[in-house]
């Protein structure tokens, strides 16, 4: 019986300490929870996400092209024996500065003067000839003016004896000018005013026509007073330029000085492998600080000719399917407008596409703004 007593009453304990726990737990979690509701009540509303937006409208944007180019003699040639000889002296050298007409180099050939001096004797024998055939002439003339002294037929042969022997004459002269005219070309002067930038003989070599005793010129000459500069314009570049523009320029070997040239000639069509035009402007080199060959970088001018959509480049978005901008509908919805990319400057972009001005573009557009998603809290910026 005692032992009975003491199961309940050790029942009824243990029911009374379970009851107590949870109490316990239940009045920690309603206070928990209470906190939280709290905490939630006294935090501050998120901050409402702002769309902006601008009027879109036309303007015109200046630019630069930035593109390599490389400076270049105004005149470049090769000099060339054009007969088989020998170099007797020379005249100039590497880095020589020379003025048009100036003697650069001579050579000698024995046999072209043998054969000026058989021409110069028939030359000289055929005018012997024909004077005797003209002096002939003339007397028979002459005496045939007294009736019956000279038939014609004597007279008539005479003439055209001196008319032959005048012809020969004259070939005589054209055989001894065409030697004459060799022989001079055994002196090779300056076609033109400037350096001496290669020399490829010594004296006694055997020189001639470039592949027949000459495989190098003899020597190469640069106009360096003068250069060009030369650079290929991408094509899409290439309806800003103008004959009338100054560009800028800086090469390596000075790279704080900054040149100025202008556009002087452009070649009005697309090299096929670059897609470029090909443009030239002329460098004075008065000092010769410019060395043709020389690598530069030019900045070249793009003034804007007609008036486009110009807008910030962060309302354009490049995606791997299209470019385009997000315009502002009427109902406040977003509407894909796929656009072409002009030129870019300051932060700003010329754009092309079926739009219109006073249109509301995004002005930070995102592909998250998905077409046809209503726009939010939407403020107009300037």
């Amino acid at each position: 019986m005692n032992r009975y007593k003491n199961i309940t009453r050790n029942s009824a304990l243990l029911l009374t300490g379970m009851l107590a726990a949870g109490t316990l737990l239940s009045s920690c979690h309603s206070s928990e929870s209470k906190a939280a509701e709290e905490k939630k009540e006294n935090a501050a509303p998120a901050a409402a996400v702002t769309t902006e937006v601008f009027n879109l409208q036309k303007g015109r944007l200046s630019s630069e092209l930035h593109v390599p180019g490389e400076l270049i003699a105004f005149q470049q040639v090769d000099l060339y024996a054009k007969e088989n000889s020998f170099v007797k002296k020379l005249y100039a050298d590497v880095g020589s500065e020379v003025k048009q007409g100036q003697l650069l180099i001579e050579m000698e050939a024995p046999e072209i003067s043998s054969r000026l001096a058989g021409a110069e004797s028939r030359l000289k024998s055929q005018e012997a000839i024909y004077t005797a055939s003209k002096a002939n002439y003339d007397r028979l003339l002459e005496t045939s003016k007294t009736p019956g002294t000279i038939s014609p037929n004597d007279l008539d042969q005479a003439a055209a004896r001196k008319n032959s022997d005048l012809a020969q004459l004259e070939a005589a002269k054209s055989a001894y000018r065409e030697v004459a005219e060799t022989k001079a070309y055994l002196e090779i002067r300056a076609p033109f005013s400037g350096v001496i930038t290669a020399r490829n003989v010594n004296v006694g070599a055997y020189v001639g026509p470039s592949g027949k005793g000459s495989e190098f010129p003899l020597f190469t000459l640069q106009e360096q007073k003068k250069l060009r500069l030369v650079v290929s314009v991408p094509d899409a570049y290439t309806a800003y330029l103008t004959n009338q523009s100054s560009v800028k320029f800086t090469v390596k070997a000075m790279p704080n000085e900054v040149f100025n040239a202008q556009i002087k000639r452009l070649a009005g069509a697309l090299d096929n492998k670059l897609r470029a035009e090909r443009v030239e402007m002329d460098v004075y080199n008065d000092n010769n600080k410019l060395l043709p060959g020389m690598v530069t970088e030019v900045s070249v001018p793009l003034p804007a000719r007609d008036s486009s959509f110009v807008v910030p480049k962060t309302a354009v978005i490049n995606s791997t399917e299209k470019v385009f901008v997000i315009r502002l509908t009427q109902d406040n919805k977003a509407e894909y407008v796929p656009v072409k990319v002009g030129r870019t400057a300051e932060g700003k972009v010329e754009i092309f596409g079926t739009l219109n001005p006073g249109d509301h573009l995004v002005k930070a557009a995102s592909e998250e703004m998905r077409e046809g998603a209503a726009l939010q809290n939407v403020k107009v910026t300037e």
